[in-house]
């Protein structure tokens, strides 16, 4: 059972190479924000996630039932042990997994997959200038390739970009867009290599479609990222009546309290290559009873096909 690190910060993979039988024609790819999932205090962040929000984030990922699921505010590994120990208890297994450890020491990127994870190229000491000052890519990037048929692999990369709290180090939208700027860097050498290379980006990027970094991130042109814009699956299905604006299906994926707001800030976005695999109506944002017990964000999840691959 193989575990690599890399340093100053650690990145940790688990994996089971043993023969897999691929019989599923789809699989499906989730993200979620589980709020300070943390198994004890740290330095800034004081409190554990209780018993009753760790049940609802198992029941929220027991809902989605994903194949692979990337984790923003993940406390330490032993937190994400934790929280892979008691899915599979409940009949989840999720026996792939990656935990990405950047500048902040006190939340980080996870993964979780039923599918084997072949390759791990964390990202975890990426820095910008801004105003002459360098700064750190606060939480990193998880990147991983993963199989999800004989004859198909793709590529996850999993983000949580600065939040919208102003900080006393620079302006929060300035870092944000920086932080933006290095991911899309990211993806553009994966089109550098290949053209028709099949990418995931998911994510926390901490503010909506419109934004300049989230903007940044989906890029333009030949290698402009798909928006999935998963929304509820609550009956909505008419196109909106001005046609530059997208259906007013609901697709709010968090709750800002200080605000009493609710918004679109976690995405799944897609290459060109990934695109024509995706199963548009089984792409949604969860809904369940309580669903805040568990975060102040809703996971999203999209599906894909593998067949004629």
């Amino acid at each position: 059972m193989p575990k690599r690190f890399s340093f100053p910060f650690i990145s940790l993979t688990f994996a089971l190479f043993c023969s897999v039988s691929f019989a599923a024609e789809t699989f499906r790819v989730a993200t979620y924000n589980v709020e300070n999932y943390l198994d004890q205090p740290t330095e800034s962040r004081k409190f554990v996630k209780s018993d009753g929000a760790r049940a609802k984030i198992r029941e929220s990922i027991h809902a989605l039932n994903p194949d692979v699921i990337a984790l923003e505010e993940m406390g330490s590994t032993n937190a994400l042990m934790e929280l892979r120990r008691s899915l599979k208890a409940d009949g989840l297994d999720f026996p792939y997994w990656e935990h990405v450890q950047g500048w902040d020491t006190n939340i980080h990127v996870a993964i979780l997959s039923r599918l084997p994870i072949v390759a791990c190229h964390p990202h975890t000491n990426d820095s910008f200038l801004l105003d002459g000052r360098r700064f750190s890519v606060s939480r990193g990037f998880a990147e991983v390739d993963i199989k999800a048929a004989t004859n198909f692999t793709f590529t996850l990369i999993a983000a949580h970009l600065k939040s919208r709290r102003p900080v006393s180090e620079a302006d929060e939208a300035q870092l944000r867009l920086e932080e933006a700027k290095v991911l899309r860097g990211i993806v553009d050498e994966h089109f550098k290599a290949d053209a028709n290379a099949k990418l995931i980006v998911v994510g926390d990027f901490n503010n909506v479609k419109s934004s300049d970094s989230t903007k940044e991130i989906i890029g333009r042109g030949k290698f402009k990222l798909t928006d999935t814009r998963p929304a509820e699956r609550n009956g909505d299905n008419t196109p909106n009546e001005i046609p530059r604006f997208e259906p007013r299906n609901v697709t709010w994926t968090h709750y800002y309290g200080v605000e009493d707001t609710y918004s679109r800030i976690d995405f799944i976005l897609l290459s060109p290559a990934m695109t024509r695999d995706w199963v548009t109506n089984e792409t949604y944002a969860l809904t369940i009873p309580n669903w805040g017990v568990g975060s102040d964000h809703r996971p999203i999840v999209a599906t894909f096909k593998t067949e004629n691959n």
